[in-house]
């Protein structure tokens, strides 16, 4: 280090400068950190105490059925689950749904509330790395949360001594199920929390959106049916975006519709549910590209 004396009598440091010889990680491992943290914040983890009861309530709420289930099946000899692996998310929607309303705008309204999204599109990553890494969290997190309570079902019916091929299958059909669940939830939950910086209206906004069409669909299914237009039944369920996996896996997953009188689409309805499920969830990511191109803000 060295010292001048300007004509003024102040100092001048001169510390030196040095560039940095390290590794350079780049977009991938930006994107990767941006992923895990993203994950284990909708969890709680490497956040407070008070941040973790929340997720992982819920999580107990979602496997305690499951665990119940197992024992009942169990105790009793049943010759079957009580209720089949791809029903299961569907019977829990309301948990779900709290969890997504609780953990969406935790994930992308603070960045915006506190202005901390243009930090992240500086150098090396961008935009898209943000919506893949954002998206990519709350889809795996729901997966866990409504994965791990079909794992407590196979291993109780595996026990329980049930039928290996059949309990493989459904399990299989059940994770393909909650597959397209979590991503079909995860786009609307983060589309809509991305709208507001405030968490408050991003939690109210996204029940809203998940509640309000599913009990319009319903009552007006239930009206249709009691007018004897059981045609009209199916196509209803095409506006709420759990009746959408309920038509997909009643159609196509072995399961039973939790429609009007049990009611299942036919095979060209349930393509219809599956290629508007795909069509939610790449415009869900189209929207948040283009919600982002504005948040430099």
């Amino acid at each position: 280090m060295s010292t001048e004396t300007t004509p003024g009598g102040a100092y001048i440091h001169n510390i030196g400068y040095r560039h940095y010889d390290g590794p350079r990680l780049g977009r991938s491992y930006a994107r990767r950190s941006l992923f895990s943290q993203s994950l284990r914040g909708a969890y709680g983890l490497g956040r407070s105490a008070k941040s973790k009861v929340l997720p992982m309530l819920l999580f107990g709420v979602m496997c305690l059925p499951a665990g119940i289930m197992v024992a009942v099946a169990m105790f009793t000899k049943a010759s079957s689950l009580p209720i089949g692996y791809t029903r299961y998310a569907i019977f829990l929607q309301a948990v779900i749904g709290l969890y997504l309303a609780a953990q969406a705008p935790q994930s992308v309204s603070r960045d915006l509330r506190f202005k901390t999204t243009p930090l992240y599109f500086s150098r090396p990553i961008e935009r898209s790395d943000y919506v893949v890494a954002k998206y990519a969290a709350m889809a795996s997190a729901l997966f866990v949360l409504t994965a791990a309570p079909l794992v407590i079902l196979y291993v109780g019916a595996l026990l329980g001594k049930l039928d290996f091929a059949a309990q493989t299958k459904g399990f299989g059909q059940g994770l393909v199920c909650v597959a397209l669940l979590s991503l079909l939830f995860a786009g609307i939950g983060l589309v809509v929390s991305a709208l507001t910086p405030r968490r408050g209206f991003g939690v109210a906004a996204v029940i809203a959106v998940l509640t309000i069409p599913y009990g319009a669909v319903s009552a007006i299914q239930g009206i249709a049916t009691l007018q004897g237009s059981e045609s009209a039944v199916g196509w209803l369920g095409l506006f709420s975006p759990i009746t959408l996996i309920d038509g997909v896996q009643s159609t196509f997953l072995g399961g039973t519709s939790s429609f009007p009188n049990g009611l299942t689409p036919s095979t060209g309805a349930g393509c219809v549910y599956l290629l508007v499920s795909l069509l939610v969830i790449v415009g869900c990511y189209g929207l948040l590209m283009r919600r982002y191109r504005k948040a430099g803000l």
